[in-house]
């Protein structure tokens, strides 16, 4: 008998017990389609029996002002479209109002209206489903033509086993600052570049989607959701300007927590997550969409020209973007403001952009290396990259009702708003109530994943607390960004895990959603306890914040 056999099996420790129960339930679950199904249909009866029991909550919220809209037709539209001025109301126009939240049940007279009414408008109004349509046009050709394989062999060639986790975590925090680009584009490549240097690709879609995901509030850069929420804060202060902050007033903790988040995700992928996978078996690759992997072999010659091709591509597309863009007056700019950044048509273009670059890029590539012979080829990748999407989108489809009935019932704003009550009630110190907000906020964001939607919710419910127990608005920003994003990798009811559930299914078929909260959830625990104790150190410390924005007021 040989050695190799004869060694008995490492035995599994408690986490890796743990983690492959949790993996083992989590897959005895129904199909996501069946499951949201079970989830709308708990909705309906649990909003009624609450409204039966007169639940409800009162709270302070900012009113946004009346403004007057034209209706307008856009494309091929048969409805009108309501079009706003592009010029936002003067912080002084909103004010914040006490309002009462009442559960309405699904089951009467106006909830059975609305279930019939609203399900083909939530369909089309699911931002998610549009998005990825239209980004997957670039993407896919890309894709299909080779570009990404050849992107991926350059980064791996300059880049260690132990930078590549790092680089690939770090470009999925900093990729906020295009918006939802991240998921459709670095997720499936940090799989495609684990896989090109023989490591587990599960391992590479835990750390771009950690990135991504649980990265989400924090920047090296001011993105388009600072200036979101900075105008929540604003209006929840009130009308004392002494109590407003700037766009910049998390900037050096956004910018130190960048690089703290990145690398404790990349510690934990290396130290926890990729040693839990192994070695990767080829044979438990499941069906999906065309991969890196899978693209047309080329030359090494080949390949250069495709690489060049496609950089002047890229480059002809940016330079066409900066004349529309950087010029005074230029059409991209807010033809009122003139700004680019914030409320612009430059902003509100990012994922037309992308998809433009991408569709170039990949053109050029594969007209430089071969791999794209005329129109019937580009054609070919992009029916075949929607066509991968189809169970997807069935699976958005409901998905986009849960969400809505769930906002329908209002019970969401009614358990923030319980919750915040208990926080207000707590005869603590501010540090503690600060930690307060952040476990708060992770709870929130089971039921309500989006920055923006939870921070309108609850800055109205913390920021005027806080600044009667003397603590600076930019401080209660900054815990809240820290409560945001780590448990959106574990919630079924943030847009795009479906998609993540499918990239995994490419890797492993037997995947489900018990398979990816198994493989995140380490993740969410280290991070979360992590991000706390490094924010207290911060508050304690007592370092800015941001330029002109002191932790202690």
């Amino acid at each position: 008998m040989s050695e190799s056999a004869a060694a008995p099996a490492p035995e599994e420790t408690f986490l890796e017990r743990l983690l492959n129960g949790i993996e083992r339930m989590g897959n005895k679950m129904p199909d996501p389609a069946i499951l949201f199904l079970g989830l709308c249909a708990t909705v309906i009866v649990v909003s009624q029996v609450l409204f039966w029991f007169d639940v409800k909550a009162t709270y302070e919220v900012v009113t946004t002002p009346s403004v007057p809209t034209e209706q307008t037709y856009y494309g091929g539209s048969i409805e009108p479209t309501d079009v706003g001025p592009s010029e936002q109301a003067p912080p002084s126009a909103y004010r914040v109002e006490t309002q009462t939240a009442k559960v309405k049940g699904l089951l009467t007279g106006e909830g059975v209206r609305y279930l019939f009414t609203s399900f083909v408008d939530n369909f089309r109004n699911f931002s998610a489903v549009t998005i990825i349509l239209v980004v997957m046009i670039g993407v896919g050709l890309a894709e299909a033509a080779g570009l990404i394989a050849a992107l991926i062999r350059k980064l791996v060639g300059v880049s260690s086993q132990s930078t590549l986790t790092f680089i690939i975590v770090l470009l999925g925090i900093i990729s906020s600052i295009a918006s939802d680009a991240g998921y459709l584009v670095l997720i499936p490549l940090g799989a495609a570049a684990f896989k090109s240097v023989g490591r587990n690709p599960l391992a590479g879609i835990a750390a771009a989607f950690a990135g991504v995901a649980a990265g989400f509030g924090v920047n090296f850069l001011i993105t388009p959701l600072d200036g979101v929420l900075t105008e929540i804060t604003n209006d929840a202060s009130g009308a004392a300007p002494s109590s407003h902050i700037d766009l910049a007033a998390n900037l050096y903790f956004g910018i130190g927590s960048t690089i703290f988040v990145a690398i404790v995700l990349t510690l934990i992928s290396s130290r926890m997550v990729e040693p839990r996978l192994g070695e990767y078996d080829p044979a438990d690759a499941g069906e999906g969409p065309q991969t890196a992997e899978e693209t047309p072999e080329v030359s090494e010659e080949a390949e250069a020209r495709g690489l060049r091709y496609a950089l002047w591509a890229t480059l002809a597309v940016l330079a066409g973007i900066a004349l529309l863009t950087l010029i005074p007056g230029a059409p991209l700019r807010n033809p009122d403001t003139g700004k680019i950044i914030g409320d612009s048509p430059f902003m509100n273009s990012l994922i037309l952009i992308i998809t433009l670059t991408f569709f170039a890029a990949g053109l050029a590539y594969g007209r430089g290396a071969g791999t794209i012979k005329g129109s019937g080829d580009v054609l070919a990748t992009i029916t075949k990259s929607w066509s991968s999407l189809a169970s997807l989108l069935f699976l958005f489809l409901l998905i986009a009702q849960f969400i809505a009935y769930f906002n329908f019932s209002n019970i969401a704003e009614v358990l923030a708003v319980k919750l915040g009550d208990i926080l207000e009630h707590l005869s603590i110190g501010a540090v503690w109530l600060l930690i307060g907000v952040i476990l708060i906020t992770f709870v929130v964001d089971l039921i309500i994943p989006q920055a923006i939607a939870k921070w309108a919710l609850l800055a109205p419910i913390f920021i005027p607390l806080f600044i009667r127990l003397g603590v600076a608005p930019q401080t209660v920003l900054a815990a809240y960004r820290v409560g945001d994003s780590p448990f959106n990798v574990v919630t079924p009811l943030m847009a795009y895990f479906p998609l993540v559930v499918v990239f995994v299914q490419r890797y492993k078929k037997q995947a489900g959603i018990g398979t990816l909260v198994s493989l995140m959830l380490p993740y969410v625990v280290v991070l979360s306890i992590a991000w706390i104790a490094f924010f207290v150190a911060w508050y304690l410390i007592g370092i800015p914040l941001g330029p002109g924005s002191p932790v202690h007021t």
